[in-house]
């Protein structure tokens, strides 16, 4: 037994402060993240069933670490629940699917670039992130990768796609600034091919969404084998697509995005009466059968034209590319109502909207975009009922989303 009752405290030390900071950094990010999923709730909190809010909160994806500065940080990213069947997702701008791991330069650096980062401030900037390992990415090493991922775009966009059959195509274009003067329009085309897999078929640069334009990727495509036309190709209300889709692919079907045509019919409308055109329009689309859905299109009309006449002439001249989807599998609908498939790759690029001096080349933004789609694509799923793309492809008729039998095409005759 010992008289000494001191007890000698441990000094607060450079790990101990490290902890308290990387601590204070995952409660910021997780409280962030709690944020964004909470606006996207309240942006759909209009959209019930049985009287419930459709769109809920659903627990969390995996678990993953971050890499930064501070070492690993935790986060779990949560789901939401859609029970409408219009796929919304919840994917967090803080921690996109597409930067899983910021140690992946191959996605970081594009994606720092697109945000405005030159390649002099790219070091500092990557070793905030990275820690003390990425020290060594001076501009040169950060030039030469760029200037290496030039040149796998280059051979990317000459590669044989002779062998290849896509069935269902959409199409897009993002606008960024690339010089003070300057502003670069990326024409995208994403392909679901005949195995259900969906991946990035042509990113170009154009000046504008033109019939001109556009009709140069097709070439472009046709150029490198893609002879056989998709069975449907997908795109917003860009007439300059639709008008050399028409030229170029005269048998390929249409489909209007019904996200697009939503947006272009509630901005023609007061806020206040948004809400109730939305729920009319959602009416339309989610419907069972082509009849119930020109019944919920007349009923939509016939309510809101004499005071918003504007609105409904939006929705009224593309009725029938609006419907387009009823004539292919049930399974697919999810897929080829709107043009989701290729807004989630645009999210990685959707930047830039600002005029800054720190702006490169247009051939280096067009690259670095390439570079985050075709990363990005790495990580999409499969189509559902992919199965159903061989019937679609040798020409089984469906109605209503469902295969229509010999005997019942020949009782109609």
């Amino acid at each position: 037994m010992t008289d000494n009752s001191i007890v000698q405290l441990k000094s607060p030390t450079e790990d101990a402060l490290g902890e308290l900071l990387k601590q204070g950094a995952t409660d910021l990010l997780a409280q962030a993240i709690r944020m964004e999923v909470s606006e996207l709730l309240e942006r759909y909190a209009h959209l019930t069933l049985d009287d419930k809010q459709a769109v809920v909160r659903n627990g969390y994806l995996p678990g993953r670490t971050i890499q930064t500065g501070l070492g690993d940080i935790p986060v779990k990213v949560p789901k939401v629940r859609d029970r409408t069947g219009q796929g919304i997702k919840f994917n967090s701008q803080l921690v996109p699917p597409y930067l899983k791991r910021t140690k992946n330069l191959e996605e970081f650096i594009p994606w720092l670039y697109l945000k405005g980062i030159s390649t002099g401030d790219m070091q500092p900037a990557l070793e905030a992130l990275l820690g003390k390992g990425a020290a060594g990415l001076s501009a040169n090493t950060v030039s030469r990768l760029k200037q290496s991922w030039e040149q796998d775009y280059d051979q990317w966009r000459q590669r044989d796609l002779s062998n290849r059959r896509f069935v269902y195509i959409w199409a897009d274009g993002v606008y960024c600034n690339v010089r003070m003067d300057d502003r670069l329009c990326l024409l995208v085309i994403v392909g679901s091919d005949d195995t259900g897999r969906k991946e990035v078929l042509a990113v170009v640069d154009g000046y504008r969404e033109s019939e001109a334009s556009w009709t140069e990727v097709i070439e472009q495509l046709e150029t490198q084998g893609l002879q056989r036309p998709p069975e449907l190709a997908i795109g917003d209300g860009a007439l300059g697509f639709w008008k050399a889709m028409t030229k170029k692919w005269p048998s390929t079907k249409h489909q209007r995005c019904w996200v697009h045509k939503t947006a272009n019919v509630l901005n023609k409308v007061p806020k206040a009466v948004q809400p109730k055109i939305k729920e009319a329009l959602h009416d339309i689309w989610m419907a069972e059968t082509r009849q119930a859905a020109h019944k919920a299109f007349y009923s939509c009309v016939k309510r809101f034209e004499d005071k918003y006449s504007g609105a409904m002439s939006c929705l009224v001249k593309d009725k029938e590319s609006m419907l387009a989807f009823y004539d292919f599998p049930a399974a697919h609908w999810q897929h080829i109502r709107t043009s989701n498939p290729i807004e989630s790759v645009f999210a990685t690029v959707r930047l830039r909207t600002t005029r800054t001096k720190n702006c490169g080349s247009r051939k280096t933004t067009l690259s670095m975009a390439w570079k985050l789609m075709t990363t990005a694509q790495n990580k999409w799923r499969r189509l559902r009922g992919y199965r159903l793309l061989a019937d679609v492809i040798s020409g089984v008729i469906f109605k209503d989303g469902e295969r229509v039998e010999l005997d019942q095409l020949q009782g109609t005759a």
